[in-house]
C-alpha cells in the first residue's frame, strides 16, 4: 500500500561501469571484459565487444566513453600497421601502449577513455600495460 517500498530488487542501486581484465602468463596474455554499455542508469547495449585488435598479437580492452575508446583503438591500429611496414616486422607491445599513452595525454581534457593494452612480441613476450590519462604502467594483473 501507500508508503511500502516494494520488492527488494526495485530499491537496489543500479550498477554502472566497465570491468576489463588482463593477465600475463608464461605463454602470453589473456584479456577479458564485460559486454554491457551504459549511459547513466540506462543500459544502452548489452552485447558490445570491448576487446579491440591493435595488431596481429596486440589487443586492447576498452573502458570509459565507448566512442573515445574505439577512436583511440582505431587510430593506434592504423599507426601500428604503418609502423610495422616501416620496420619490416611486427611492432612491440610497448610501442602500442606508448601510442595509446601519447594520444590519451595529448587529448586528456577532451577524451574519457582508459585502455588496457596487452599482447605478445618476440622481444619481451607477453606484456600488459594499463593506460590512464596519458600515463602507462607495465603490470602483471589489472582489473578495472
Amino acid at each position: 500500500m501507500l508508503g511500502e517500498t516494494g520488492p527488494e530488487w526495485t530499491t537496489e542501486e543500479v550498477k554502472t561501469g566497465t570491468t576489463i581484465i588482463a593477465i600475463e602468463f608464461a605463454g602470453g596474455v589473456v584479456l577479458g571484459s564485460d559486454s554491457r554499455v551504459s549511459a547513466g542508469e540506462s543500459v544502452v547495449n548489452r552485447v558490445m565487444n570491448k576487446l579491440s585488435p591493435l595488431h596481429d598479437r596486440i589487443y586492447c580492452a576498452l573502458s570509459g566513453s565507448a566512442a573515445d575508446a574505439q577512436t583511440i583503438a582505431e587510430i593506434v591500429n592504423y599507426q601500428l600497421d604503418v609502423h610495422s611496414i616501416e620496420i619490416g616486422e611486427d611492432p612491440q607491445v610497448r610501442s602500442a601502449a606508448t601510442l595509446v599513452r601519447n594520444i590519451s595525454y595529448k587529448y586528456k581534457e577532451e577524451l574519457s577513455a582508459h585502455l588496457i593494452v596487452a599482447g605478445w612480441d618476440r622481444r619481451d613476450g607477453g606484456q600488459v600495460f594499463a593506460t590512464l590519462n596519458g600515463l602507462w604502467q607495465l603490470i602483471y594483473l589489472w582489473l578495472c
